[in-house]
């Protein structure tokens, strides 16, 4: 591991120790807790630890140093803060494309499935309003094209089943050697060595 890395994963660490015990906008868990659920679901399901990392960071925006960070008066965009912020961090493009698009997945899947909104917490279905509702019909055929498409719908349902208070996961510290990988993923990866395609 590089002194860089190690630093960067220690900093995220001791931000969600800090910072992630706060209520997570009116549901029954804290962000950590939610972090924690979302990145378990990820890793449970197989995927690769740029998703697993996704699924941890993706509301890293709604964190208060974060935001502040970020000049934002509020968690407003949080998911276009958490991106840029992530992206500084070093991890690869993904992953920020991923924490970008979580909030355009749920007005997605709003337009797309009538039924979704009644599977919303209350806390979810306000935030929908803020974030501009569900997408129009031209919005929703641009959003099918992107390139991680089929991963943002589940990133949004791993976001949506994440609140479950209680619920056993690994510990904080189980998350830093995905952390980890991912950033040094991202390091070889702009070095020119190359990768196999993740999951």
């Amino acid at each position: 591991m590089t002194r860089r890395v190690e630093t960067t994963v220690r900093d995220i660490i001791s931000l969600y120790r800090d910072e992630g015990h706060a209520a997570y906008g009116g549901e029954p868990v804290s962000q950590l807790e939610h972090a924690l659920q979302c990145a378990d679901m990820a890793r449970s399901e197989g995927h690769h630890v740029d998703v697993v990392c996704a699924a941890f960071l993706h509301d890293i925006g709604h964190l208060p140093s974060v935001t502040r960070r970020a000049g934002a008066a509020s968690a407003e965009g949080h998911e276009v803060v958490g991106a840029k912020r992530v992206r500084e961090l070093g991890f690869p493009a993904r992953v920020a494309a991923l924490v970008a698009g979580h909030v355009a997945a749920k007005r997605y899947l709003t337009f797309k499935d009538p039924g979704y909104d009644r599977q919303l917490s209350a806390a979810s279905r306000r935030s929908l309003r803020e974030q501009g509702g569900s997408m129009s019909a031209a919005e929703a055929a641009r959003f099918e094209t992107a390139p991680l498409f089929s991963l943002l719908l589940e990133l949004r349902t791993w976001d949506e089943a994440a609140k479950r208070p209680g619920a056993a996961v690994d510990p904080i510290a189980g998350i830093e050697q995905a952390l980890t990988d991912s950033l040094e993923g991202a390091i070889v990866a702009a070095a020119g060595v190359g990768q196999n395609a993740p999951k």
